[in-house]
């Protein structure tokens, strides 16, 4: 169930009821959160959750976009957390306001409490209406009043909208395009672009401003040491003087200005025994993944405005409290004074360009008091400037006895940082932050701890019920690629370096992969969603091994705490991998929205699939030349397999995220149909033609 009486983190940090509902407006329920819209129909779902408690219609129900002056602070829209923390936090609030506002209508009436209800915001007395309602009863409660958890939540039986599938709450905008925050606009705004380092911490050697005014009058130029906006009234204008940024500013290197920050050293992690036995046979593989982008399709934007003493960012960042505190320490400002206000970008799960481009905008705004400033990304600075993915690899060393179990198992992570966003670790982490000033580069990096789900650890230790296991994480920041939180972080490439690796066990056990699997399996629930995608896709299928056609399985619990995910995939292989058919077993828990949640399920699944058969950002002497789609290719929608998805539900289990569940059981379950379909291993990311062939030249 949703709530309970202990109450949920952002509760604690943003007690007062009335920062999470107000009835200012007649007939509408104003609902804030925390968090924010990224594509995943967080927004739709939460409405579902107000409404059953307040026992209204779900369109009676507005969720305010997230500001840092009056939703709550609920940190980071990530890690799959959203209906979780944020709705059960809105659950228990907004049953606390229903009971503050049926005392106040008790009081108005004098009348007994149990003989009241509401429906719709109206209050009966024993069935019959008063003429009260919700909003002519909100002036008569405490709005300031601590939500204690002390009133019950209503029963799973009295939902009505959870569990329902209606339809997204914001779609309606951006159909008519008006939905995003590139259609925002205020009278007299500015355009600005920003002429990006090429590498991190290059110098400004030069700017020479008198060709850029022969080539591009009107263009204006701001520099702040190593920062260069380009600005001007016409926004094409201004696109084109940047695309010839390079014939106006040269850049250099500064020798010895680069340092990799200092990190926390291994981190080993033991379970149990994990001693080699005497004459076992085993594996030792390295797995591994390269840079990958977000490759939002749309670019990063932001807009600005500095009037009156007081700094107004619009941005589609996914932590707007957090960003408001790295602009204002940047800027020099007191957090008060900035006001961050969410609005609806492209769809991005991590740490993409829209942090950047706030402050970026923010920079500038400052320099023109009065004059509202929009700043938006070039497609080739969105691919090759904002944080990448990390590049990690997984080594698994691990043996079976002559049972054919498991006895031993050593995964071995090293991994560039996931967690790099604004603020994390006391870092600005944000490259005109750095161009600004080159001393704001990080001096030491950590993973994100253990209780948030790992990063470069996220999924490391493995799901099975192996005697032992010794796990190894080791961050490597030697690269100057800025790279940051990516959907799922390390769980993407350690669930298919675990799935990978135990395929091959079964293999050399001579067993089947789903039996293999289950017979190292206690978890009902992981088992069950094994079993159900078994069941959906017939497996084992009937294709033998190394006949360019086959089936591939996967499992793992996102963060080993979260949603269960199986994944069989059917592959063919000629001269590139090919995926067919994807079929996916979940158990979220209790299902808020069906088909919201089968969004994330198979929207994580189609990225999963593209990441693994495709995406890479090639790397040239550390640096991260400028490119374009035609160097970064993407699933197309040709290529999107059939998908076959189904929920276990059981509406008595709390709900659990569904976002990123998809990302590591199928990049597993492709790679172990690829390596089956040809008959021997591969295991570096991505699975492209090019590996292919220098796969198929090395067998």
């Amino acid at each position: 169930m949703i709530g309970g009486n202990a109450l949920p983190r952002s509760l604690l940090d943003n007690p007062e009821l009335g920062r999470w509902v107000s009835f200012e407006q007649p007939g509408t329920v104003v609902v804030r959160s925390g968090k924010v819209e990224l594509g995943q129909g967080i927004l739709t779902a939460l409405a579902q959750i107000a409404a059953d408690e307040l026992t209204v219609d779900p369109g009676l129900i507005s969720l305010a976009p997230c500001d840092t002056d009056r939703s709550p602070d609920e940190g980071i829209t990530a890690g799959s957390q959203s209906v979780e923390i944020s709705g059960a936090s809105i659950r228990m609030a907004l049953a606390q306001a229903r009971a503050a506002l049926i005392d106040a209508a008790a009081a108005r009436l004098g009348a007994d409490i149990g003989n009241l209800s509401c429906r719709d915001g109206n209050i009966f007395l024993r069935g019959a209406p008063t003429g009260l309602d919700f909003w002519s009863l909100a002036t008569a409660v405490d709005w300031c009043q601590h939500v204690t958890g002390d009133v019950a939540v209503r029963p799973i039986g009295a939902y009505c909208a959870v569990g329902a599938s209606h339809p997204r709450i914001d779609m309606a905008e951006k159909c008519g395009g008006a939905g995003f925050i590139q259609d925002l606009f205020l009278p007299g705004l500015l355009h600005a672009r920003i002429v990006r380092q090429p590498f991190r911490l290059a110098r400004l050697a030069s700017v020479d401003e008198a060709r850029l005014q022969r080539r591009h009058p009107g263009i204006a130029i701001l520099q702040r040491n190593d920062f260069l906006a380009l600005i001007g009234p016409d926004e094409y204008g201004v696109h084109v003087a940047h695309a010839e940024a390079d014939m106006f500013a040269r850049w250099e290197e500064v020798s010895g200005l680069w340092l990799p920050a200092e990190t926390a050293g291994e981190k080993i992690t033991l379970l149990g025994s994990a001693l080699p036995h005497a004459g076992s046979t085993g594996i030792e593989a390295r797995y591994s993944r390269a840079h990958v982008a977000h490759a939002s399709i749309g670019p990063s934007c932001a807009m600005a405005v500095f009037d009156a003493g007081r700094l107004t960012v619009w941005s589609h960042s996914q932590g707007v409290f957090p960003l408001r505190g790295q602009i204002a320490l940047c800027l020099g400002l007191e957090p008060s004074a900035v006001h961050v206000i969410h609005a609806h970008g492209s769809g991005c799960y991590g740490h993409n360009g829209a942090d950047d481009a706030a402050l970026d905008a923010a920079i500038v705004a400052m320099e023109l008091p009065g004059q509202p400033v929009r700043v938006l990304w070039s497609r080739e600075d969105e691919l090759s400037r904002g944080p990448l993915g990390a590049a990690m690899s997984a080594a698994v060393e691990a043996e079976i006895d002559v049972a054919g179990k498991v006895a031993s198992w050593k995964l071995s992570v090293t991994s560039e940082p996931h967690a790099q966003r604004p603020g994390f670790g006391g870092h600005f982490n944000l490259s005109s932050a750095e161009a600004l000033d080159s001393a704001r580069l990080p001096g030491k990096v950590e993973d994100l701890p253990d209780a948030a789900g790992g990063g470069a650890a996220r999924n490391a230790v493995a799901i099975y019920d192996f005697p032992g296991q010794q796990v190894t994480v080791r961050l490597d920041t030697r690269s100057r690629i800025r790279t940051s939180s990516l959907r799922s972080l390390g769980a993407h490439l350690n669930v298919f370096a675990i799935e990978s690796a135990m395929d091959e066990l079964a293999d050399l056990a001579g067993a089947d992969s789903l039996d293999f699997r289950l017979r190292h399996l206690s978890d009902e629930r992981c088992r069950a969603v094994l079993e159900g995608v078994a069941e959906m896709s017939g497996w084992p299928g009937n294709h033998p091994a190394g006949e360019g056609q086959a089936l591939g399985i996967a499992v793992a619990r996102y963060k080993n705490k979260g949603a269960w995910l199986a994944a069989v995939a059917e592959v063919s292989v000629d001269e590139e991998i090919r995926l067919a058919r994807l079929w996916l077993c979940a158990d979220v828990g209790l299902v808020v929205n069906p088909q919201g949640a089968r969004s994330q399920i198979e929207g994580g699944a189609i990225q999963a699939a593209s990441w693994t058969l495709k995406e890479e950002v090639k790397v040239e002497n550390d640096q991260v030349p400028v490119f374009d789609w035609t160097a970064y290719p993407i699933l197309k929608f040709s290529e999107i397999p059939e998908i076959e998805t189904r929920f276990i539900i059981d509406p008595k289990r709390s709900p659990l995220g569904a976002g990123e569940a998809s990302q590591g059981p199928v990049a597993a379950a492709i790679g172990n149909a690829a390596s089956r379909a040809l008959g021997f291993r591969m295991r570096d990311l991505p699975l492209t033609r090019e590996r292919l062939v220098e796969a198929l030249s090395s067998a």
